[in-house]
């Protein structure tokens, strides 16, 4: 049954050279399509079902332009990105040149959004209008609503043959009116500099270039900010006008597959981010690929080449900031160069969004390329008129680049171009500038990435292939077909949010950032459900996770019973930034993970090293960790809450952790001791939690729920410290509460976690129960209305994402029905 099963998976093979490796489709449409995916700075995604439908964006939703198009024949197709000009402030944003507006933090009457609204009683501010810490925010903003207005006046030559953009900036949910039209709404969610073009409604209420913006924005935590402004497209100049034909798109692991036909060819597009886990060089070489395979549909051979443009917007987190790109030759391949100008490494130390340092590059090979840096409009008019460039890579400011790769006339042909990024530096931790893993020393060029990437390429092309196949293949079989697609689309965004580097102790280190959120370094309660990726593919990767926040308590620098929340915020590792501790929850997840890896290497060597600090963690759970006191958990977003449960059964697997630990190291007096200690703990959680049918959210709240995905451990690590029967209760009472689209977290919202999701449901005994609780989470990322990168926080009864949440490190989470004891197989077998 099962080769009959993996007989129908097969759907394709990947040609590599002689070799064929078996394909198996990803059906999912993604939410957005992974294409350059480097760490937690530099990541480029499809937002659009057509990879030529939008412009190629940051995960942010920052636009990244990335352009593609293949002549066949002397006819241009575009491929990727739009074919837009580049955008001319006509009345910038505040960070480009000072502007004022009206402002109230009280809520106007109607029509306010209005261009004749009287708004002499509002005062007057500077741009930008937010909290300490965000983007040049001049007029501190400290109310929960804030409403804004800004009159501009365009001249008749700003006016004339110019296609009008919005660009905003907001934290939180923001409304936005022009001349009282609404033109944005964003929900709960934060963004910025996101362009978005004046409607023909909005462009034909502008009487004599009278354009007046109205916002409203309400903080509902942390940080908050509006800015916005107008600006302008020439839209005299067009190129690249022409589409090729979409026919298919797949995600793999470590893969993103294209399909077009373009004329009398046909043509595969592949975006490889190499991150094979068992490779720490491969997972820290900084060098993505764009592979083409271009086929004859009418059997006669074609003149191919091939385009790819690159923006100097990747390098600079506001598009104001200057940049400098340049061309040049080195062993074989050429390079374009493209950095900011002010190179400010490693950034502020209050954190970052994207790099404001560092170098962007694309490469080809000498003998079939052209290059030149320039106007991109100029450029791709000479690629659709000459199939090639002029060559002309002199250091020019805030150029874009381009490369070109003719195929020759044939009626198959194949090439690549590569794309990656230099940091220089990655991270100051506790005090030292740290390069990255690959320069670790400080002696390599990233000229020799590319070219080790150039020499091991279709080596690299098979492996992935192959990686990619047995990932489908073992995940179908571990939690079918939904399950499996679901996490080929999350590994490369978990890769992509940790940067591999050394301590100048020689340790391993591969800290997170918490992307959508704080930004922090190494964040326990992020680290802790994406671990399941980790652990199940490279342990050691886990522990450089882990480290820095080890170090933190053991240098002394960290004094409390429990863990810090974070090390910092990247890219600085100084000191926990968050606001709160979290006690239960760090002290509680770092146990779990460190017996995990214990689990998994089948030795305690790792705890043992870091055995009184654990120590005096699981002391700290033993006396407060069974009825936790007004604490936040990693669910902080549902705010504090007392007597929580599923923490308590958190703290519970954090002591029977220590006494696993404990019996692996040998000391089976101790092991035994905190093991005896864990199952009476649970039963008194057992009686203190029970409500009929189910388990309370709260030992204090009868009449409510929540998910217990805490108690897979216990499944996991076969401890037997709850009673399976536990375990079935709550799963036959969450069958019973899903909704269209998931399991909502607990009884207060209808919001979800899906990787909380597949915890739970790996707390079944079956497949056939645990694919009732992914097919939902399947059914939502291929529906949802919001097109950015994963998420993990969204409406179990809407197709929306319930906040900002998304590209995040926790979707590793779904591994976890990977790890689970009766896919034990799996593993073992993975290298046939």
């Amino acid at each position: 049954m099962k080769q009959l099963l993996l007989l129908c998976l097969a759907a394709y093979v990947i040609s590599c050279g002689e070799h064929q490796v078996p394909g198996i489709k990803n059906e999912l449409r993604a939410p957005a399509y992974p294409l350059v995916l480097l760490d937690p700075y530099t990541s480029a995604w499809s937002f659009s079902d057509n990879l030529y439908g939008d412009q190629v964006k940051h995960r942010t939703g920052k636009e990244h332009p990335l352009v593609g198009a293949i002549r066949v024949d002397g006819k241009a197709y575009r491929l990727m990105g739009l074919n837009e000009s580049p955008k001319k402030a006509l009345a910038a944003m505040s960070y480009e040149e000072p502007w004022s507006g009206k402002y109230t933090f009280e809520a106007p009457p109607a029509g306010w959004e209005e261009p004749g609204f009287n708004d002499s009683r509002w005062q007057t501010g500077e741009a930008a209008f937010g909290t300490q810490g965000e983007t040049n925010v001049k007029t501190l903003w400290t109310s929960n609503h804030i409403w804004v207005r800004r009159d501009i006046q365009l001249s008749p030559e700003q006016m004339a043959n110019h296609k009008l953009f919005l660009k905003y900036s907001h934290d939180d949910t923001f409304e936005l009116y022009v001349n009282g039209i609404k033109l944005v709404e964003t929900g709960y969610t934060w963004k910025k500099d996101v362009l978005v073009v004046l409607t023909d409604e909005i462009m034909g209420t502008i009487e004599e270039g009278k354009i007046t913006i109205a916002a409203h924005c309400e903080n509902r935590m942390f940080g908050g900010l509006v800015d916005f402004g107008i600006y302008a497209e020439d839209a005299t100049k067009t190129s690249l006008e022409t589409t090729a034909r979409q026919t298919s798109v797949d995600v793999q692991a470590t893969q993103t597959h294209y399909t077009f036909e373009c004329g009398d060819v046909s043509l595969k597009l592949s975006f490889i981010a190499p991150f094979l886990p068992d490779n720490l060089d491969l997972v820290s070489r900084p060098v993505n690929y764009l592979s083409y395979e271009v086929t004859s549909l009418d059997g006669n051979p074609h003149e191919v080449q091939v385009y790819i443009e690159a923006a100097p917007h990747w390098t600079v987190e506001n598009t104001h900031k200057e940049t400098r790109a340049e061309g040049y030759e080195e062993n074989g391949l050429l390079f374009l160069k493209a950095g900011s100008v002010e190179q400010n490494v490693l950034g502020p130390k209050e954190g970052s969004v994207l790099t404001n340092w560092g170098y962007l590059y694309l490469s080809g090979t000498k003998e079939k390329a052209s290059y030149a840096v320039g106007n991109p409009v100029d450029m791709r008019l000479s690629f659709e008129k000459e199939g090639a460039l002029n060559g002309d890579v002199t250091l020019k400011e805030n150029a874009y680049m381009a490369i070109t790769e003719d195929l020759g006339s044939q009626q198959h042909a194949s090439g690549k171009i590569m794309i990656g990024y230099d940091d220089i530096y990655s991270l100051n931790y506790f005090g030292t500038n740290l390069r990255p893993y690959w320069n670790k020393s400080g002696d390599k060029k990233i000229e020799s990435q590319f070219a080790a990437a150039n020499t091991e390429f279709a080596q690299l092309k098979k492996a992935c292939a192959q990686f990619d196949y047995n990932l489908m293949k073992e995940a179908t079989e571990a939690g079918g077909k939904a399950y499996a697609e679901l996490c080929a689309l999350g590994y490369r965004q978990v890769f992509a949010c940790h940067k591999l580097m050394e301590s100048p102790e020689g340790e391993l280190l591969f800290p997170s950032k918490e992307i959508s959120s704080g930004g922090f370094v190494s964040t326990v309660d992020v680290t802790y459900p994406s671990a399941p990726l980790f652990l199940y593919y490279n342990p050691e990767l886990l522990k450089g996770i882990m480290n820095p926040v080890f170090y933190y308590s053991e240098s002394g620098l960290w004094t409390k019973r429990y863990p810090a929340h974070d090390v910092g915020k990247y890219p600085w590792a100084y000191d926990q930034v968050y606001f709160e501790d979290m006690p239960v929850e760090e002290a509680g997840n770092m146990l779990i993970l460190t017996a995990a890896i214990a689990k998994e290497e089948g030795n305690a060597k790792y705890a043992q090293k870091h055995w009184e600090v654990l120590t005096t963690w699981v002391n700290y759970l033993e006396e407060k960790g069974l009825d936790p006191e007004n604490q936040l958990c990693t669910d902080d977003f549902a705010g504090h809450l007392e007597s929580n449960t599923n923490l308590s059964v958190k703290a519970i697997m954090g002591v029977a952790s220590y006494g696993y630990l404990a019996q692996l190291s040998g000391d089976k007096e101790t092991g035994e001791k905190y093991m005896y200690k864990a199952k009476e703990m649970a039963q008194q959680w057992v009686t203190m939690a029970d409500d009929g049918d189910h388990y309370r959210l709260s030992f204090k709240r009868p009449d409510t729920w929540s998910q217990k995905y805490n108690m897979v451990w216990d499944k996991l690590m076969e401890w037997n410290i709850f009673p399976e029967s536990v375990r079935q209760k709550e799963i036959n009472f969450y069958l019973t509460k899903q909704h269209e689209y998931g399991l909502p977290l607990d009884s207060r919202k209808t919001y979800t976690k899906s990787d909380w999701i597949v915890w739970t449901a790996t707390m079944a005994n079956d497949k056939e129960t645990f694919e009732k609780f992914i097919q939902p989470i399947h059914n939502f990322m291929s529906e949802t209305t919001d097109r950015v990168p994963m998420t993990d926080w969204y409406y179990t009864d809407s197709k929306k994402k319930a906040g900002g949440f998304h590209a995040r490190p926790v979707v590793g989470g779904y591994w976890m029905k990977m790890l689970d004891h009766s896919s034990m197989s799996l593993r073992s077998n993975r290298s046939k």
